[in-house]
């Protein structure tokens, strides 16, 4: 099922007696989910992704904007109307009732010529158990499961419906790290069994990244942009984008462009053809930086931390608009613990420009400095 959000806007009344103003949660959001595609969105909290996904659900009318599904306008039908399945941040499981009772509650609320026999309801909810793998817990009530498997029961309350649209509402922010990746893959690899057009919002750019056919990264109400995960990290469109995706996050420096050449304090790092005489905020990728004696990016080394495959090269400089800079560096350099100062070359693929007021990405098209 494609999903059209056609500037689509949503304000709520201010409840506060010093601040009048209306707040703006959403703001002329445009943009089409292809049919049968897992879209992230992805954004701090505040941002506006779980009212997006309401509004979706149908839990939130918008303020302006219309929404369809397909070439039905779905702006004013009710959730109930809409053929959507949901799963909420805590799952909101009837704690009274079995797995199996719980996967059947949506199917038994079923009314006139959409009410299904006995028969058919519990085979539609073996077949979801089955697809999440929880056959064996059917019997079980949600206090006796563990949180990936409350989880999963979630989603095949979501699925028995057989809905045109999945909506995940920060859906792993309750289970610890290993079990939220391995459910992550869990989901992915259901949304592909099913080929279900999923919105999947989390505010964790990892999780977002690792499994979204696209996503979207949301700011105070406004996008700011939308694209697949890699390309919108490779080639973010400003700087709140370059630091909100990556792990660890990139490394923000304040630097001018002098001569066509990019210095960041003293250190002449990059040659920028094209672009004019100016101060600008630069972000360096911690894969940028490549360790080089001759290197022309100077700094204090503060410490190194070997992880096994890779070691993290923390240092610091003067023109570092954060207290440290963390450099990934592959593990078979051999650095002397002793040594004080450290140097590096920058690749220029990692290596972003931003405009010191808009904060918007410069084209860079430069060559290391020699």
């Amino acid at each position: 099922m494609k999903i059209v959000l056609q500037n689509i806007t949503k304000t709520f009344p201010s409840r506060g007696k010093k601040n009048t103003e209306d707040v703006v949660a959403v703001n002329d959001f445009t943009f089409e989910i292809p049919d049968g595609k897992l879209i992230g969105l992805l954004g701090p909290s505040g941002c506006g992704k779980s009212t997006t996904l309401n509004m979706i659900c149908g839990l939130e009318k918008p303020t302006g904007g219309r929404l369809f599904f397909g070439d039905q306008d779905v702006t004013d039908l009710p959730a109930e109307k809409r053929g959507v399945g949901m799963v909420f941040q805590n799952y909101a499981l009837y704690p009274h009732l079995t797995v199996k009772q719980n996967i059947l509650f949506p199917l038994q609320n079923l009314k006139g010529k959409d009410k299904l026999s006995k028969d058919t309801m519990l085979q539609r909810a073996q077949e979801v158990a089955a697809l999440v793998q929880i056959e064996e817990l059917m019997d079980r009530r949600p206090s006796e499961l563990s949180g990936g498997q409350q989880q999963r029961v979630a989603i095949a309350r979501a699925l028995v419906k057989l809905p045109s649209v999945l909506l995940l509402d920060e859906p792993l922010s309750n289970l610890d790290a290993r079990l939220r990746l391995q459910t992550r893959e869990e989901i992915r690899k259901i949304q592909r069994a099913t080929g279900i057009t999923t919105v999947f919002v989390t505010h964790d750019q990892e999780e977002a990244m690792s499994i979204s056919d696209l996503i979207v990264v949301m700011r105070s109400g406004v996008v700011q942009q939308i694209g697949k995960p890699q390309e919108v990290y490779d080639h973010p469109v400003n700087l709140f984008v370059a630091q909100f995706l990556g792990t660890p996050p990139i490394n923000v420096f304040e630097g001018k462009v002098q001569g066509e050449t990019l210095w960041l304090g003293e250190d002449p790092v990059l040659k920028t053809p094209g672009i004019h005489n100016q101060d600008v905020w630069v972000g360096i990728r911690p894969e940028g930086f490549l360790l080089r004696e001759d290197g022309p990016l100077h700094c204090t080394l503060s410490a190194v931390e070997v992880m096994g495959r890779d070691m993290s090269v923390v240092s610091t400089h003067p023109s570092a608009v954060t207290p440290s800079i963390r450099s990934i560096i592959a593990s078979d350099h051999v650095i002397h613990p002793d040594s004080k100062d450290i140097h590096f070359a920058i690749k220029p693929n990692k290596i972003f420009l931003f405009h010191k007021e808009t904060q918007v990405c410069l084209p860079v098209g430069g060559s290391v400095s020699q």
